[in-house]
């Protein structure tokens, strides 16, 4: 058996990053850009208030309070464009351009009506002392034209995807995405709305699977289940590679009698990288090519071993094939741990757990389950503790490495 790390070095070999397409903007989340999103004018075009208030003269503030003429008022949007002389303000609202020979704007909480008009004059008094520039957004602050706003390799989340609307990019070319197929085997298995005898269990795997895969916005081709014969696990093998780009299989993986999905990979044309992992849980899993430039995973049939290897195999190499950075296909966080965590010599454990956040930072308790198949314990996991198989555990207070699978709940 292998390591973790080195399945991972052999997973990196066998793959590289799917073709570029061109995307509407509104269908590029969560693609990866293949080329650097620039900006096609200064950031902000123009100076602008950030507040509501009034645009000054600072020269004119002295020691407040001081009183001006207001002189109209520019809103958003608005190509007004009033001049300010000496002794005089404009009326200015959020995202307005700054009107010529202003230099500051004094927040309408600042400022106050001054009481009676001289010349038919509306006057503003101003209590408080400001700095010159203050509440102005500077032209070309953000960014200026032909600076780069996004580079090449950045994922398309929410913010990303609006820098993309304000540089006027209302498409991008991304990396594709990859398209999976999931196959769960086993002769036991039965649908879910089935009612099962005791030797009988509901397919959860294919559930489970499909739906972390569509959380993360990757596309299921499709999910099926076949019984434990050679013959139609190929037969359902070679469909699931001729309709997308990874299959991923669970169950049929160990060394029993039953366990024939390494010889359907043979019989479907794969070629195998690896199989089994010194990873507990896990084990079994295994990983295949194929000419043509499909990817196999044969996942354990257990549901909690399945969907570590989900995460530390799985959703790894989409992330690759998706074009993300080899050093982010992998994210980890550092916590402390909330007790000891044994280990297993020779082999890397993942041990299911919670992160707790307070005011000594992050830390990662343990979630007891009663084996492999409890998908009850697993529903509580953020995540797992990774024990290296270097170390007979790790103590309580020590730093530890914990793989996400979802978000945290934070206070």
């Amino acid at each position: 058996m292998i390591s973790s790390e080195d399945a991972w070095g052999l997973i990196l070999e066998a793959s590289k990053p799917l073709p570029a397409v061109h995307l509407a903007l509104d269908a590029a989340l969560n693609h990866v850009l293949v080329s650097p999103v620039r900006a096609d004018g200064d950031l902000p075009p123009a100076d602008r208030s950030t507040r509501d208030g009034y645009a000054v003269r600072s020269a004119d503030l002295g020691s407040p309070p001081t009183v001006l003429r207001v002189r109209g008022e520019v809103a958003a949007g608005s190509d007004a464009a009033p001049v300010i002389g000496r002794g005089e303000c404009v009326r200015i609202f959020t995202g307005a351009n700054l009107p010529e020979g202003a230099d500051t704007v004094v927040m309408v909480e600042d400022t106050e009506p001054e009481q009676g008009e001289v010349g038919g004059e509306e006057l503003v008094r101003i209590l408080k002392p400001l700095e010159r520039g203050s509440n102005i957004s500077l032209r070309g602050e953000i960014a200026r034209e032909g600076d780069e706003l996004l580079p090449a390799g950045t994922r398309l989340d929410a913010m990303a995807i609006g820098t993309c609307a304000t540089a006027g990019e209302s498409s991008v070319e991304v990396h594709r995405r990859p398209s999976v197929s999931v196959v769960v085997t086993g002769a036991e298995l039965r649908e879910v709305d089935h009612e099962v005898k005791p030797h009988e269990t509901r397919n959860s795997n294919g559930p489970m699977l499909a739906a972390a895969l569509g959380l993360r916005g990757y596309e299921v081709v499709s999910s099926s289940f076949v019984a434990d014969e050679a013959g139609l696990i190929t037969e359902y093998l070679r469909t699931a590679l001729e309709r997308s780009d990874v299959a991923v299989m669970t169950g049929g993986t160990s060394v029993g009698k039953y366990d024939l999905v390494a010889d359907a990979i043979g019989a479907a044309g794969g070629t195998m990288c690896f199989h089994g992992i010194a990873m507990a849980p896990g084990k079994p899993s295994l990983f295949a090519t194929t000419s043509q430039g499909g990817y196999i995973f044969g996942l354990p049939g257990n549901p909690l071993s399945a969907m570590t290897a989900f995460h530390e195999l799985v959703l790894p190499l989409l992330r690759r094939l998706g074009g993300w950075p080899v050093a982010k296909c992998r994210p980890s966080v550092r916590g402390r741990l909330a007790e000891q965590v044994p280990g297993k010599k020779g082999w890397q454990r993942l041990m299911l757990g919670r992160l707790v956040f307070g005011k000594d930072g992050m830390t990662a308790e343990l979630i007891r389950s009663s084996g492999a198949g409890d998908l009850v314990a697993g529903s509580e996991a953020d995540g797992v503790v990774i024990v290296p198989p270097g170390t007979s555990g790790l103590e309580a207070g020590s730093a530890c490495t914990f793989r996400l699978w979802r978000a945290p709940v934070t206070p």
